[in-house]
């Protein structure tokens, strides 16, 4: 069975720091894309950064670009999202996904996401 489950988030003030994990299991670990993405109510979702596990490429959406950092541990099937210097309109939930190709596309795996509040 394919799970990814999200944690580490929580209420933080602005400025402040987060570190959110994504336990990953059922699935080729090393062969997959897996991203973050995050959800305000009301909006669409967002791509926040992605890493490949096959060769470590890395993206970020230009909104975080010197603020989050998106890590992978294969050995333990993780992957984390460091997150500094929050704002404000960085508050949603957060959700971890995993897909084979470039970016996790709405039918490949995803977890039930952990929200992130960061006040002002």
């Amino acid at each position: 069975e394919v799970q990814l489950v999200e944690s580490g988030g929580g209420l933080v003030q602005a400025g402040g720091s987060l570190r959110l994990s994504c336990a990953a299991s059922g699935f080729t670990f090393d062969d997959y894309t897996i991203g973050w993405f995050r959800q305000v109510p009301g909006k669409e979702r967002e791509g926040v950064s992605l890493i490949s596990n096959s060769d470590g490429s890395t993206y970020y959406a230009d909104s975080v670009k010197g603020r989050f950092t998106i890590s992978s541990d294969n050995a333990k099937n993780m992957v984390y999202l460091q997150m500094n210097n929050l704002k404000p309109e960085d508050t949603a939930v957060y959700y971890c996904a995993a897909g084979p190709g470039l970016i996790p596309l709405p039918d490949d795996y995803w977890g039930q996401g952990t929200q992130v509040t960061v006040s002002s």
